[in-house]
């Protein structure tokens, strides 16, 4: 079975935030090394996460791709030295050449293979709006001068009203795609909802979840952080935004982050449901929404 979806697709494709963390999503039994198979089933496109922890080698990124339909593809997040996540004495650390090398050399086989999409750098919350950072942000198109790159910010700084209009400049000329976020909107460290389409070439929207009470908080895992199941009414409130991006861009990605139990995948599903899209859905022995011990939807 593959994802059949009609004219719309190749402008539209919806996925999740890795493949791995929705353990209430694959049959019993199911050995991890089958999963991106499984999950290429139901989806077109998944966005490599575990590529921040560690590099993966080329040998496997050429075996995601040659798991998955010819027509399922990847983006893949950077690697974290390269958004700036580790720092030394407080100041962000430079990644290393052979980081930077590395990291490059995993991307060629999906590239290769016609399957990589898009390179995502998400960079974190102490990356404000500085005259430094800006310029690291230019320097990614000269990195990355074929890949499609899109940015993710965590800090409001640069939202900043007196300041955004300069952002928006700087990512159209330097064909970066600014990540639409929706997310919980507490303190410095969330990004507002921001739909401008800085690169035409590609849109992508990164569903976070609205849980006010775990945005800050760490855990084991990205799911005691992202802990939030949609309603379908919440994912209505997109639908314009999403028709008006459609119009306006060559391809759309919307991508479910919310990675507690089988959320992103339920959401996911939820969303080519609403918009008309002819995606499958879940099978009869899975429950459409996750269920607590005590018999009831969780929320």
């Amino acid at each position: 079975m593959t994802c059949d979806h009609g004219p719309v697709a190749a402008a539209l494709r919806i996925g999740t935030c890795n493949w791995s963390d929705h353990s209430d999503f694959y049959p019993r039994g199911l050995p991890p090394r089958d999963r991106l198979t499984y999950y290429s089933n139901f989806f077109p496109m998944v966005e490599v996460d575990s590529s921040y922890y560690a590099i993966p080698s080329p040998e496997r990124a050429a075996a995601w791709a040659a798991a998955v339909p010819h027509d399922f593809f990847f983006n893949v997040k950077a690697f974290r030295s390269m958004t700036y996540h580790e720092r030394v004495g407080g100041e962000p650390r430079e990644p290393t050449d052979s980081e930077e090398a590395a990291f490059l050399a995993c991307l060629e086989p999906l590239r290769v293979a016609g399957k990589l999409r898009a390179v995502h750098y998400q960079f974190p919350s102490w990356f404000t709006a500085t005259p430094a950072n800006q310029s690291r942000l230019v320097r990614l198109r000269e990195r990355h001068r074929e890949e499609l790159v899109v940015v993710e910010f965590r800090h409001r700084s640069w939202a900043d009203p007196a300041r955004f209009p300069l952002l928006l400049e700087l990512l159209e000329e330097a064909q970066l795609s600014l990540c639409i976020v929706d997310e919980p909107q507490i303190g410095s460290g969330s990004f507002p909802t921001r739909r401008e389409l800085t690169d035409p070439r590609l849109a992508v929207i990164r569903f976070h979840g609205r849980n006010r009470s775990s945005w800050y908080r760490s855990g084991p895992t990205s799911g005691d952080r992202f802990d939030y199941l949609y309603k379908e009414d919440e994912l209505r409130e997109w639908l314009e935004p999403i028709r008006q991006l459609i119009e306006s861009a060559d391809e759309l990605h919307i991508l479910f982050n919310n990675n507690r139990a089988n959320y992103a995948v339920v959401n996911g599903l939820q969303m080519a449901r609403i918009l008309g899209l002819d995606y499958p859905q879940l099978p009869p022995t899975q429950p459409s929404l996750p269920i607590a011990p005590g018999g009831a939807p969780q929320r």
